[in-house]
């Protein structure tokens, strides 16, 4: 089985999933990205399978008087995928910090 690697984007777009945020704007906020990121970010999830979406009724959105937004979801796939890289990240936190820093230092 192919590992996949997700970039930042993708994570913080999962992230922001699984904790709950289903919409756009949400997701947006939650994830600390600008809508250039996110949206083409939900994309790429969708057609690889993390993610899927449905459109919230039009009846629902005229009666908010907004836009009708577009609700998305993480799929068993999408979790997984997120547990993996986030373990990636956790192994990054290893790094002893003072070998960072003498590094830095050295030129």
């Amino acid at each position: 089985m192919r590992t996949h690697r997700l970039s930042h984007a993708a994570v913080a777009v999962l992230h922001a999933l699984a904790s709950g945020h289903r919409h756009g704007f949400d997701i947006i906020a939650a994830a600390g990205l600008s809508s250039a990121s996110v949206y083409p970010t939900l994309g790429k999830l969708e057609d690889a399978g993390f993610v899927t979406s449905t459109w919230e009724p039009v009846a629902t959105a005229r009666d908010e008087k907004r836009p009708p937004r577009r609700y998305y979801e993480l799929r068993p796939a999408g979790r997984k995928a997120l547990a993996a890289e986030l373990d990636r990240y956790k192994a990054l936190q290893d790094l002893p910090r003072a070998a960072l820093r003498s590094r830095a230092t050295k030129g």
